[in-house]
């Protein structure tokens, strides 16, 4: 399903790879590496494919909201009313009480991050050639393999976590959360580091079980496409091609249940993280 490396440039192994995991970087950026070399280093692509997916999840609710028919139902109101169900019944079953933000926060997160992971199943040289002809050296097309993505999620997630710890708990609520949990108060200066660090593990989890799944199956389809560019000189095309179709196709079908579990593990965390976030000191 992609092209072999030495079609696409003649480079080694180590330099084909090393292309396609480099973001297109912009402001404080290495010359050489073309990676972040400070703060103000921007990813141009990840922001770009974050932004157009966002907004086409934007303009689909528009049009569904703008054609809504209760009557006959389009496919495409049949298939978004079929997520928002699938989305209510989580936060049901898992948030407790009532609050008018999650569940549409949890619809945002399982849609948005869903789009950006299945932009892992295009094929991996296919928007890096179109790019590379309009003069657009490199081009890293899965948001989600970025870690300043899953991180910027995952701590946007955090914020929310602190301000309704707070809002719920009280600061004196939430202090004592840091004082005498698990251990109670006789172990007050151990309490404070084990719920410090179970703390700073949400965002942390968050980010890196989705940054790590999503890397590992890019890194995966480019394996793939080497086969069909590195070994299939001549006759051997006629062996090293079919596999490369065989395995593209199967691992293709399994990283379609990867990208849809992770997604759906991070939207569900994050329920689950703001539901303890809003249960009482007393209950904690």
């Amino acid at each position: 399903m992609s092209e072999a490396a030495h079609n696409s440039g003649g480079s080694s192994t180590v330099e084909y790879i090393q292309h396609h995991l480099t973001n297109l970087c912009a402001g404080d950026c290495d010359p050489v590496t073309h990676q972040a070399a400070g703060f103000w280093a921007f990813h141009l692509d990840t922001m770009f494919f974050s932004y157009l997916l966002a907004a086409l999840i934007v303009f689909v609710g528009w049009r569904v909201s703008a054609r809504l028919n209760p009557g006959v139902p389009s496919g495409l109101q049949n298939f978004v009313e079929m997520i928002l169900d699938f989305v209510r019944t989580q936060v049901k079953d898992t948030f407790p009480g009532h609050n008018p933000l999650i569940a549409p926060l949890a619809l945002t997160i399982f849609v948005w991050v869903w789009l950006m992971n299945f932009m892992d199943l295009i094929p991996v040289d296919l928007l890096p050639a179109i790019a590379a002809v309009i003069g657009i050296p490199y081009l890293k097309v899965v948001p989600t393999t970025d870690l300043s993505t899953t991180l910027a999620m995952s701590l946007t997630v955090f914020a929310l976590i602190i301000f309704y710890s707070l809002k719920v708990k009280g600061p004196v609520g939430y202090l004592k959360m840091f004082l005498f949990h698990p251990f109670g108060k006789f172990f007050v200066p151990v309490n404070i580091v084990m719920t410090a660090i179970e703390e700073l593990a949400k965002p942390l989890s968050l980010a890196l079980r989705l940054f790590g799944n999503l890397f590992a199956g890019e890194l995966v389809f480019l394996l793939i496409a080497l086969i069909g560019g590195t070994l299939a000189v001549g006759a051997a095309a006629a062996f090293w091609f079919p596999l490369q179709v065989i395995l593209d196709l199967g691992w293709l079908i399994f990283h379609l249940l990867v990208i849809t579990l992770q997604a759906f593990i991070f939207m569900v965390l994050t329920i689950v993280y703001l539901g303890m976030a809003h249960t009482s000191a007393d209950d904690h």
